[in-house]
C-alpha cells in the first residue's frame, strides 16, 4: 500500500501598483506571476490592498466603457465636497475612505493547475480613489499544494 504526502505550501509577496489618480489599474498579470512564483498548482491566492483610500475588485476587462461607467457611479454615490470633517488631505480625502469602504479591500481567487481560476473576461483591477498618483502596495498570499 502506498500513500502520497501532500505538502502545503504558503507563498507571501508584496505588489507595487503605481497610479495616476482615479480609475482601475489592471494587476492581473502581476498577481499571476505570483501565483507562478509560489510553485502552488490548486490553492487560493488572497490580495490585501494595504491602504485605506483604494480598493480591488474583479471586473470586466474587454470594453473600458464598463470601467469608466463605474468609475462614474461610485463619485455619484460618494460626491466630494459635501461637508465631510475628514478632510486634512483634501476634498478628495474622505471620498476616498468611503468609496474603499464600500468597494473591497481584498479579494480570494482560486488557483486551479497553477493559474488563476478567473473568467474569460475578468480581471483583477486595483481602484485608486485619490486624485493625485499613489505607490500602492498590495499583499499576496498563495496557499496550496
Amino acid at each position: 500500500m502506498s500513500s502520497s504526502l501532500e505538502i502545503m505550501v504558503q507563498h507571501h509577496d508584496t505588489l507595487t501598483v503605481e497610479t495616476r489618480g482615479p480609475g482601475l489599474t489592471d494587476i492581473t498579470r502581476e498577481v499571476a506571476a505570483c501565483v507562478r512564483t509560489s510553485g502552488v498548482r490548486d490553492g487560493l491566492c488572497t490580495l490585501l490592498v494595504l491602504h485605506t483610500s483604494a480598493s480591488l475588485v474583479i471586473q470586466e476587462n474587454a470594453d473600458p466603457s464598463v470601467r469608466a461607467d463605474l468609475q462614474k457611479v461610485l463619485s455619484r454615490l460618494v460626491p466630494e465636497g459635501k461637508g465631510y470633517e475628514h478632510d486634512a488631505e483634501g476634498p478628495d480625502d474622505m471620498p476616498a475612505h468611503a468609496r474603499s469602504a464600500l468597494t473591497a479591500t481584498s479579494l480570494s481567487i482560486p488557483v486551479q493547475e497553477g493559474e488563476l481560476r478567473l473568467g474569460t473576461w475578468q480581471a483583477i483591477y486595483l481602484w485608486e480613489h485619490r486624485h493625485r498618483a499613489h505607490s500602492r502596495r498590495i499583499a499576496v498570499a498563495v496557499l496550496g499544494e
